[in-house]
């Protein structure tokens, strides 16, 4: 199930331009502010649709009926974009257990790529809500791959798929192959390049958050 939450009008669409803007993005911690920011909306968005219990709460002045959290939450990213929208969805599940997941691109000189995925380290996943964040989803095959990893670990109940801003191909691929998986994304972007970067997208996330790494 896609959640296009750029479909209706929200604060979100403020954080998505922010994000896009070239000259804001000369500022790596407005930024990683702003993948924060969204972090924080997905994660407030997914909410709603978790399992609660009413519990009573001692007060100063008396005992109150609130709705607790029952779900156990893991939040997992792919290293490095997804770490400042990672972390936003930790300042809402502060709670949560912690999935990561290192995922890079290795291009070839006919223009097609890999992808490596060179570390996993994830808790036990049986009967708990996984949500899996990427700033940028291209292809869908960084994700995909993760997700395949992580469910290694075990049979989660539910899986949220969070990103800023998902190509077309890249929502087809995940829903194809995991069509019970909710995915939550800021905005949807048509078109890729030969090299599979995401049009008009926003450019590395990574790079833009901690500086550019080495080429080979």
């Amino acid at each position: 199930m896609i959640h296009n939450l750029s479909e209706n009008n929200s604060i979100l669409s403020q954080f998505i331009a922010n994000l896009r803007d070239v000259q804001k993005q000369a500022d790596r911690a407005e930024f990683r502010q702003n993948l924060n920011r969204v972090g924080q909306f997905m994660a407030f968005e997914i909410s709603k649709s978790l399992n609660y219990e009413l519990k009573e709460v001692e007060t100063p002045l008396g005992l109150a009926s609130c709705n607790i959290l029952t779900d156990q939450i893991v939040s997992a990213c792919i290293l490095r974009a997804g770490l400042p929208l990672h972390n936003g969805i930790l300042n809402i599940f502060d709670q949560a257990e912690n999935a990561f997941i290192s995922s890079s691109r290795i291009h070839h000189k006919d223009g097609s790529f890999d992808i490596k995925s060179e570390m996993v380290s994830s808790p036990e996943m049986d009967d708990k809500v996984l949500i899996l964040t990427d700033a940028v989803i291209a292809t869908g095959a960084s994700m995909v791959q993760a997700l395949e990893a992580i469910l290694e670990y075990g049979k989660p109940k539910s899986i949220h798929i969070v990103a800023c801003i998902c190509a077309t191909d890249g929502l087809d691929q995940i829903t194809r192959l995991f069509p019970k998986a909710h995915i939550w994304i800021g905005a949807e972007d048509e078109e890729l390049t030969a090299k599979s970067y995401v049009v008009p997208g926003l450019g590395n996330a990574g790079d833009l958050s901690y500086g550019e790494k080495v080429r080979d």
